[in-house]
Order: structure tokens, then sequence, then C-alpha cells
């Protein structure tokens, strides 16, 4: 059977009254009714989610700040969620490779992205983004904020921020810095620093932040911003100046923040939070962040966390978004200034 047209009258005629053909009225009833059946489905499917394990992409090696973040929290949804979380490492070109994957994975919340400061810094940074952190994502919840901490060599003459500033304008391009990459946080922290103290350190490129310790031990660098999670394997050969957050940290609390030391306003985090691909249902984003706040509240957690200087947040997706926004902006102007940039 098919439609039935009615001999010597055009059903595409332009009705004079609505500005739409008579016989278009099928198609719009089969349209709307379409969309409500999806708007249904995809309630339904929201409410029943998840219904298989899901997998959290780590966009770097083993053993990192982003991957400890992802291996800590990720038990803890599995429990309240009632499905597996698989933790799926896929690094590579400065956490590129595992965010391009989520980007352009289903919407469908079984592949979500723990996301790092890189996400808001690489959009600058590199010259050719295969995605946009602001668009091809839909924010879920910030999970810890953390910091890094100014370290010196014993061997330079100074005790305080202010010193190391006076210092290097004496003797511009003669004091060096360590950093685990060229575009990594530490490295464009350090010339964010630079930047706001007006002063011209040597920068020195290693791949990756074992072998930058181990020379900036050795003396062969005088300085660095190391992450919180090394500063107990170097206090004692290593001299602390300031922790680049916005207040001190439990793991360093005598060591007093940059914008108390000598820049005020100064303040420097690296962030770990998760993402999922633009266009995931809202209710399955609600789910999500609600089993992440919660589990952020648990004490083992907490200490957990605590132990290499993360504070848990759980900042709605909405503050999320905003803050992913702002990040975004804050790091074109850093950027732009060191003249770092890679190509993907």
């Amino acid at each position: 059977m098919g439609v039935r047209l009615v001999t010597g009258e055009n059903p595409f005629r332009e009705d004079s009254r609505r500005g739409w053909s008579r016989a278009s009225f099928p198609f719009v009833i089969v349209a709307a009714m379409g969309l409500v059946l999806l708007i249904v489905c995809r309630s339904v499917f929201a409410q029943d989610y998840p219904i298989k394990s899901i997998r959290l992409i780590v966009p770097t090696p083993p053993g990192g700040n982003n991957d400890f973040a992802a291996r800590v929290i990720g038990p803890k949804l599995a429990e309240s969620l009632g499905q597996q979380f698989v933790i799926d490492n896929r690094a590579g070109a400065g956490s590129n490779i595992g965010a391009e994957m989520v980007a352009r994975s289903a919407p469908d919340g079984y592949t979500l992205l723990m996301a790092m400061s890189a996400q808001t810094i690489n959009m600058t940074l590199y010259r050719n983004m295969p995605y946009d952190t602001a668009k091809d994502f839909a924010p879920v919840s910030m999970v810890v904020d953390g910091q890094v901490i100014l370290v010196i060599h014993p061997s330079v003459p100074v005790t305080s921020v202010r010193e190391l500033i006076t210092l290097a304008k004496s003797k511009p391009g003669r004091l060096s810095y360590a950093s685990s990459g060229n575009g990594t946080t530490p490295h464009l922290i350090m010339e964010y620093f630079k930047g706001a103290a007006g002063i011209n350190v040597l920068h020195v490129v290693y791949k990756g932040a074992s072998q930058a310790i181990v020379d900036t031990v050795s003396g062969r660098v005088d300085m660095m911003f190391a992450g919180m999670v090394q500063w107990p394997l170097v206090k004692g050969k290593l001299k602390a100046l300031a922790v680049s957050g916005a207040k001190r940290s439990a793991l360093a609390p005598d060591v007093p923040t940059v914008a108390e030391a000598a820049i005020p306003d100064f303040e420097a985090g690296v962030w770990q939070g998760v993402l999922a691909p633009a266009g995931t249902p809202k209710g399955i984003i609600v789910k999500l962040y609600s089993a992440i706040h919660a589990a952020l509240q648990m004490p083992d957690v907490i200490n957990r966390y605590a132990s290499v200087g993360f504070e848990p947040v759980g900042s709605t997706p909405e503050a999320f978004a905003a803050f992913l926004k702002a990040d975004i902006s804050r790091w074109v102007k850093v950027v732009k200034e060191s003249g770092a940039q890679v190509d993907y």
C-alpha cells in the first residue's frame, strides 16, 4: 500500500493559508514522532546506564599523576555504578592521542577521558590540534587539583624566590632549569614564572621527569618546577622555594606560594578531571558526576590523593566547563610569550 492521491489535485500545491503543502503533513507528523521517540529513548538509556563496562582513557603512560588519579577513583566508580571501569593508557603526542580517541568515540558514556592540564594548554601549544577541548567534550567533573614545587640545587646561593629573581636578573641566561619535556606543564609553568618575574633562564629539556630530577639533584641544572609527588624523594637534596598553587601544600606546609613569596596573583595548578564525548546525554553526565562527587568524600580516597599533594574537587559539570574555558584563555598568553610550539 502507498499514499493515496486524489485525482486532479496536486498534492504539492502551496497552501495559501499555511505556507506548506498538505502532503507534507504526514512527513511532519512522522518527524515529530521520531523526535519524541528519540528523546524518550535517550532518557530511558540514561536511566539504565551503565549496562556494560566503561573504558577510562588515560592519555599518559602508567605511573604518572594522571594515571594515579584514574586508578584511585576508578574502582570507587565501579562499585557505585555497578560496572567495571577499565583503565586504558593511550599515551603519545602530549596526551593528544588518548584525548582524540575519546573525542571521536560514541557519546554513550562508555568511553571517558581522564583529562589533565594538557587538554587546555595544548589548544595553543600544538599547531594542528585533532580536537577542540571546548567543543568536542562534555565536562563531567574536575576530580583533583594539584600544583608543582620550585626546587633549586643547594649550590645556587639563594634562599627565597625574591633572591632567585634578583640573582637571575644579575646573570641573564646564566641560570638553567630542567623540564620533563617541551610543552609539558612544568615547562610552561616555568615560562609563566619567567614572564611574571621578568627573568631569563635557560631551558634544558629532558624526556621525562625522572631524568630532569636526577640532573637537578646532581647540579647539572640549577632548578625546576617538580611535581609534588617528587618532593618526598628530593627533600634534603634540593631546596624548595615555593609552590605554584593558590595555597600552600599539605606535603610542604612550610613552603610559601609564589604569590606569597614574590609575585602577587601568581597561580598555576595541575588538575585532573573526567570528560565525555560531546553529545553525551545529560542524564549520563549527571549520573557520572554524582558517582565522582560521592567517591571524593571517602576518607581513603582523600588520603591517597593527599599522599601526592592532590586535593579532591568534585566540581559540577557546569563549573568544570567554566574552568576549562578560563584555563584555555589563561594559557594562550603564556604559550605565545614562551614561543613554544609543537607539531602534532
